[in-house]
């Protein structure tokens, strides 16, 4: 009997090292795959909003998810528990660029990959992934010239729908009306264009004769989204 008990023991204390090895070793490659997966990021979106905050999760959310996976297991109870406990988790960020959805189920893949022991096959996923996004960022697809966010406050006597006609014909390659919208107790309106300006186009030039305009109001040009 003593014999028996010391080889379950010996043969428990065996498994234990080995998941603790295994979970060592997911968490590892999870951080690997994590790094170039937020550098890749880093590289195709040099002017995203909160780079380093969305990389640092872009590192993280692999390794939790593949540790999630190897505790879980195959164990229905654990599942379960692990629903519960997730749904009460709730997520109060902004949404944000499409491109951003799709690296957080990049690195979700990844992540998965790792919790099933599938190291290889999430590196060569990873490595793949990664070159697609550079080489797409390199070739600029769909990328029709400097897409800018312009608003611009107008007086109310003011015809917003033709008053910058001319200046948007001269220094612009598209423009569109996005929104219009009253502001300052109803005296004032905010409109806001999307703006693709012309090849060699002096930004200050252009918010100078804006200026002129809508009476030197407040305009505001950012870098439009993708």
């Amino acid at each position: 009997m003593l014999n028996s008990i010391t080889e379950n023991l010996t043969t428990t204390l065996s498994s234990a090292e080995t998941t603790n090895l295994e979970v060592v070793l997911a968490m590892i490659v999870a951080l690997g795959l994590g790094i170039i997966i937020a550098a890749a990021y880093l590289i195709s979106n040099r002017y995203a909003m909160n780079r380093k905050s969305f990389s640092i999760t872009l590192i993280m959310l692999p390794i939790i998810l593949a540790v999630i996976i190897l505790f879980v297991g195959s164990n229905v109870a654990r599942a379960f528990s692990l629903a519960g406990v997730l749904s009460i988790i709730r997520f109060r960020s902004a949404p944000g660029d499409a491109k951003d959805i799709g690296y957080i189920f990049f690195a979700t893949a990844a992540g998965v990959g790792c919790g099933v022991g599938m190291y290889l096959g999430s590196s060569l996923f990873v490595v793949f992934m990664s070159a697609i996004m550079l080489i797409l960022e390199k070739l600029n697809l769909g990328d029709n010239g400097k897409s800018k966010r312009l608003k611009i406050i107008i007086p109310e006597d003011l015809n917003y729908e033709n008053a910058f006609e001319e200046v948007f014909q001269q220094y612009a390659r598209r423009h569109v009306l996005q929104r219009i919208k009253t502001t300052d107790l109803g005296s004032l309106y905010e409109a806001s264009y999307e703006v693709t300006l012309k090849a060699g186009t002096s930004e200050k030039e252009f918010i100078d004769e804006l200026r002129v305009r809508n009476g030197n109001l407040n305009i505001t040009m950012t870098l439009g989204g993708e």
